[in-house]
């Protein structure tokens, strides 16, 4: 059957169903899929962006998809491009494991990883010796990294830790097998090697959070609280197009990077292109010999987005929402809609100006602020995501990563792990996200200036000492502009359009509010800071590439390092006055506490874009008082 794709009235309309059936028929036809390959990765291909910013309503569409292709049976791997307009292949290559990396690692290499294990005497041999039975063992089986193993050069591995599991409802994260891990050939479906330094006792607390007996008997003295809109959400949504206020967007999802935001524009005027979070990494730091290699990119490595919850409403979110499904490929290439994969809704959240004239006027006026959320919620292996970008009234935009779910556990608390529950530890860890903000501040061209506080030394000019003033840097090339947070000076990077000038004769910007939380706090030597070279810094700046999409390369599984940004920016292109990209890492590092056992209440990590020059004067002034509310 020959799947029709539907019409398509825009370059960055979603995909749909029809265009990933077409898509795999195409790659059936050309002998390219089989019962043996697999999809690794599955998205739309985005046009250019000249393409897309010249695009007029009633032009022709090319819709083109990259797909990544895995051999089961051979380990090998293509990374494909097809039209579903057209039905054809439009290019393909064969991966280099050694050069490319690794394409990212799927469901149909995880499911078997318990079978894999109790098939091999050196594993079981070592829950003997514990007293463990295989049959009660929950495999979890982990990206690999790249260490110092020349025999697993060009090999597709994995590595696997056991968890106990005492009955169906009992959540194993409580129970971690300490001293033991398995190395895996995925290829093979094999066992490389066995490490086991010994048996540690498997911690007995409870991970339960949901039984009534570990939460303790319910907080009944909250009462409800109901968010109402009784005339009706303030934006509108057509297809993946949002108007609210004074903004214009269109948002969109893929399960490498999840939502992601386009053509971002405040009254008529574009300020970002494009917005993602296109890599996360999560480095561990025990250096323990079966836990040194932990270190995971929920992106590039495992497709995390593909796992997004399918949100509910009065639980995920609250008041008059707009959901929108997602639509991915499966494994095998077939079609899966996420449903309610995106939340929109309207907040209100707090004053946005006021002022009461006490000595003059008298006069008392106050605006309640409310911001436009886009969001998602996604699980993987034992923490839990949301990724939620907030408009504001204002002009500002904001976004929230929230970290929630269960800690990873270990049963060896010490020098490099808290002790969270009596006997149960889990190691410090970090969460690392890289935002790629393709901006358009007022057009294409833009700058970035460093801009921070300055002290004035006391003396002529400063006679009080009192004086501290603006230093401006204007960031002139990728080199120069790798930069790091430093809040001793509330250090911030202003995003400028040198051709555009604001009222009192200034460029119009948009300024990057960092948190001056930590970068990467792993040795510069280590395997772990040349794959991940993207969080050595919290700034980066690169002329705008098509192909420059993801921070720490394209294939980031088994990578050795270096690709991304680091080899990006080797150039050392100019970026002063150009079609830019800025890269902001940041994050928090996790010092785990009791209080985050057995369930850990959310962790907050994001930043902020506030205009800066952008507007000649507040642009919230022509908000109306509270609608429907009289103040009393």
């Amino acid at each position: 059957m020959t799947a029709t794709v539907s019409t398509v009235t825009h370059p960055l309309q979603m995909p749909t169903e029809a265009e990933y059936t077409a898509v795999r028929e195409v790659l059936v036809e050309a002998g390219l899929l089989s019962d043996r390959v697999r999809y690794c990765f599955a998205d739309l291909e985005e046009p250019p962006k000249a393409e897309v910013l010249a695009f007029s309503a009633g032009d022709v569409v090319d819709r083109r998809f990259r797909v990544v292709l895995l051999d089961l049976d051979s380990g090998r791997s293509w990374d494909t491009v097809v039209s579903a307009t057209r039905r054809e292949v439009v290019s393909g290559r064969e991966l280099d494991p050694a050069r490319d990396g690794q394409p990212p690692i799927i469901d149909s290499e995880f499911e078997p990883m318990e079978d894999i294990l109790n098939a091999d005497p050196r594993w079981t041999d070592a829950l003997a010796t514990r007293g463990i039975d295989p049959a009660s063992v929950r495999a979890v089986p982990l990206s690999a990294g790249v260490y110092d193993y020349p025999d697993e050069v060009g090999r597709r591995m994995a590595r696997a830790f056991g968890f106990r599991q005492d009955g169906p409802d009992d959540h194993p994260w409580a129970h971690p097998i300490d001293g033991l891990v398995a190395y895996v050939d995925l290829t093979a479906r094999t066992v490389d090697r066995v490490i086991d330094s010994g048996p540690v006792p498997v911690p007995e607390v409870s991970g339960n959070f949901q039984d009534p007996a570990v939460q303790g008997p319910p907080l009944d003295s909250l009462k409800p609280i109901e968010i109402t809109q009784p005339e009706g959400r303030s934006f509108t949504v057509e297809g993946n197009h949002v108007r609210w206020g004074k903004w214009d967007l269109r948002y969109g999802f893929n399960e490498r990077e999840g939502l992601t935001l386009h053509q971002v524009a405040f009254d008529g005027r574009p300020i970002v292109y494009r917005a993602s979070v296109a890599e996360m990494v999560v480095p561990y730091a025990d250096p323990a010999p079966v836990r040194f290699w932990q270190n995971y990119f929920d992106c590039g490595e495992y497709m995390f987005a593909r796992y997004a919850d399918s949100l509910r409403l009065g639980c995920d979110c609250l008041g008059d929402i707009h959901y929108t499904d997602a639509v991915i490929a499966g494994d095998d290439g077939v079609p899966r809609t996420i449903t309610n994969a995106i939340c929109m809704h309207e907040e209100d959240y707090g004053v946005l100006w006021k002022h009461s004239d006490l000595f003059f006027t008298q006069a008392s006026e106050v605006r309640r602020q409310r911001r436009l959320v886009i969001s998602f919620f996604v699980p993987i292996g034992n923490y839990d995501y949301g990724f939620y970008w907030y408009l504001y009234l204002d002009g500002t935009i904001q976004l929230e990563v929230k970290a929630t779910g269960l800690v990873f556990a270990s049963a060896t608390p010490g020098e490099y792990a808290a002790e969270v529950a009596p006997g149960l530890g889990a190691p410090y860890h970090q969460h690392l996200f890289c935002a790629r903000l393709d901006m358009t501040v007022d057009g294409v061209r833009n700058a970035v200036d460093e801009v921070e506080a300055e002290r004035v030394p006391m003396g002529e000019g400063n006679p009080y000492g009192n004086a501290f003033r603006r230093k401006v840097t204007r960031l002139g090339t990728e080199q120069g502009a790798q930069r790091d947070n430093d809040g001793s000076v509330v250090r911030t990077w202003h995003i400028v359009n040198p051709d555009k000038h604001n009222a009192v004769g200034k460029p119009v910007g948009y300024a990057l509010h960092p948190e001056n939380k930590a970068t990467l706090l792993a040795d510069e030597n280590s395997s772990i800071h040349a794959r991940a070279g993207f969080s050595t810094h919290n700034l980066w700046v690169t002329p705008y590439a098509a192909d420059e999409r993801y921070p720490a390369g394209d294939f980031v599984n088994q990578n050795p390092g270096g690709a991304g940004l680091p080899s990006w920016t080797q150039a050392d292109r100019g970026v002063d006055g150009e079609d830019i990209v800025v890269w902001h890492t940041f994050g928090t590092t996790h010092f785990p506490r009791p209080e985050d056992w057995p369930v850990m209440p959310v962790e907050y990590t994001g930043f902020t874009l506030k205009p800066v020059g952008f507007f000649d004067a507040n642009p919230a002034l022509d908000v109306p008082p509270n609608p429907g509310k009289a103040c009393h």
